[in-house]
């Protein structure tokens, strides 16, 4: 589910469902012996010490062939057509079988993929010079007539990355080989949107023919990527078979079979050895396999972060108020007690995974941030209350606070009750079922009940002006009302500044605006967490696994 029609953000919520797989029913036969999470502290057994966390992108390079590997998702994609359905079990299967015009690399920086060249003959034109030796599966070559197809279905207004394409004032094809691609004004995210599902290249013959059946089950994927979608049986499991043809690197992993299972189900999944690996949704997942003998884990960057979202309510329409209860939350505790220390306490909403550039720029940025501390201090504690007393509105009646009943919320929560009623304030909590609870991001009267949403949420973009939008004065996701003529002015400067030394500059100012009106009260960064049997190594373990073929990369030790 969408928190916004912009497809740049979305809370990773959101994506989750409730759908268990029929193919792993032995599996789930299993739950009730497994615990889902470990709720004891970082020293305790499966906790961490998350300053000792640290985060990589890539795991060790694997050397042998393996002939099959079980591979788990969280639930079954409702579509393998991301231009009618996102979500993140799509992109973990697809991002090995459809190639984008630019592709993430490990560490969220993003290069030319089906690109061979790219020029700017000015701020406004952008000219792509295409690969001339992309074989698709059926084995007809990719040609500019795919490519310009694929971007103009993406830019349909009732496809999902739509949005990403309302700048753009003309796109054509200029060359055998050659997409010319003019906009409005200059924008410095768009191809960084062609690292994402925007930049997704069909062949036009093959999607043409399957119309509207397209990315369903039996149907083929009108790709050219490592892996070809061979098999997919609706609840139980899709196939993806090595495409020898391809013209890079031949993976080592001949085929890789997708099942789906969630939570503790997922835990029990991984730990009896039914699936060899997962990139897993939810953090208390890893807590509960820590330590599991044949399971090795890897933490890398995420765009993805916990978060406060103060709502339209008005229990926390004070900016005073909102910055009081960041400097008395105790973020540190939550990542201990929610999380099993693998989070990381965290200043802003934007994950580390987002500095794909100037990331020096960015880290310092973050260490300057005041607001937010990891365990407030006395001297925090001194000046939150002070805000409290020199508030214009200090709210009468209890500021609700809305969550789900999953564990790391309900921590979130209690945390945020505790820090209000340091402050005298009152507080209490309204917990609701999971679907209720998503119709939070996107319902305004669904939220007209509670007054701050603990939220996690995530970036499809490697870079923060992705998220920043959201507190522009017109966007429907600035539910508190923030406004500053100056805020509006620098995020749009940043989005047209292709420079990325300049464009940095401007977030990092962005950024300090943000935090000071506590439009947003952060909470913690979320890593990528990657499991898999102590067997196998080589996928990239950071988000960026969402967006490329990591499993090209997936190998014996």
């Amino acid at each position: 589910m969408k928190f916004t029609p912009s497809i740049t953000s979305r809370p990773s919520a959101g994506l989750r469902s409730s759908l268990t797989a029929a193919g792993l029913a032995g599996v789930l036969a299993l739950t009730a012996a497994c615990s889902g999470a470990d709720t004891g502290s970082a020293a305790g057994a499966g906790g961490v010490d998350v300053s000792k966390l640290k985060l990589s992108p890539t795991t060790p390079a694997a050397t042998g062939a393996v002939d099959s590997v079980n591979w788990l998702l969280e639930d079954e994609p409702e579509s393998l057509d991301l231009d009618t359905q996102g979500g993140s079990a799509g992109r973990t299967v697809l991002g090995n079988v459809c190639e984008r015009l630019y592709q993430l690399q490990p560490d969220m920086s993003v290069q030319p993929s089906l690109v061979a060249k790219e020029t700017r003959p000015d701020d406004t034109t952008l000219v792509l010079t295409l690969r001339d030796d992309v074989t698709f599966h059926d084995g007809s070559k990719m040609t500019a007539d795919d490519v310009l197809y694929s971007l103009k279905r993406h830019a349909d207004p009732q496809m999902e990355q739509s949005d990403e394409f309302e700048g753009v004032s003309a796109m054509r094809k200029t060359g055998a080989d050659e997409i010319t691609i003019t906009f409005k004004q200059p924008d410095a995210l768009f191809t960084k949107a062609l690292a994402g599902d925007a930049g997704l290249v069909y062949r036009k013959a093959q999607v043409e023919k399957e119309g509207r059946d397209f990315g369903t089950p039996g149907q083929a994927d009108a790709c050219s990527g490592p892996y070809e979608l061979t098999g997919w049986k609706s609840g139980d499991s899709i196939t993806l078979t090595r495409f020898d043809g391809y013209r890079g690197k031949k993976p080592l992993v001949k085929k890789v079979v997708f099942r789906w299972a969630q939570d503790s189900a997922a835990v029990n999944a991984l730990s009896t050895g039914a699936a060899d690996g997962a990139y897993l949704d939810t953090v208390t997942s890893a807590s509960a396999l820590r330590g599991k003998k044949g399971l090795a884990q890897y933490y890398g960057p995420s765009t993805a972060t916990l978060a406060l979202i103060p709502t339209e309510r008005g229990g926390l329409a004070d900016p005073d108020i909102r910055r009081a209860l960041s400097l008395t939350l105790d973020r540190a505790g939550i990542a201990r007690s929610g999380y099993g220390g693998l989070v990381e306490p965290w200043a802003t909403p934007v994950g580390s995974g987002a500095w794909g550039y100037e990331k020096a720029a960015f880290e310092a940025a973050q260490k300057e941030l005041t607001g937010a501390p990891a365990q407030p201090s006395a001297d925090d504690l001194t000046e939150a209350k002070k805000l409290v007393k020199n508030a214009k509105s200090v709210p009468d009646e209890p500021i609700v606070i809305g969550t789900d009943s999953t564990q790391g919320r309900l921590v979130i929560a209690n945390a945020v009750r505790a820090a209000l009623t340091r402050l005298g304030l009152k507080a209490q909590i309204k917990t609701v079922p999971a679907a209720q609870y998503g119709e939070f991001y996107g319902d305004k009267e669904a939220r007209a009940d509670i007054d701050v949403l603990v939220a996690d949420w995530y970036i499809s973009k490697s870079d923060p002006v992705g998220f920043y939008d959201n507190a522009l004065s017109d966007s429907s996701n600035n539910w508190v009302g923030f406004k500053s003529a100056d805020y509006d002015a620098k995020v749009g400067q940043a989005v047209r500044t292709i420079d990325d030394k300049q464009r940095a500059a401007l977030v990092v100012d962005v950024e300090r605006q943000f935090a000071e009106a506590a439009v947003w009260i952060p909470v913690a960064q979320m890593p990528t967490v990657l499991v898999m049997s102590d067997k196998l190594t080589g996928p990239r373990s950071s988000m960026a696994y969402l967006y490329s073929p990591w499993a090209a990369e997936l190998g014996a030790k």
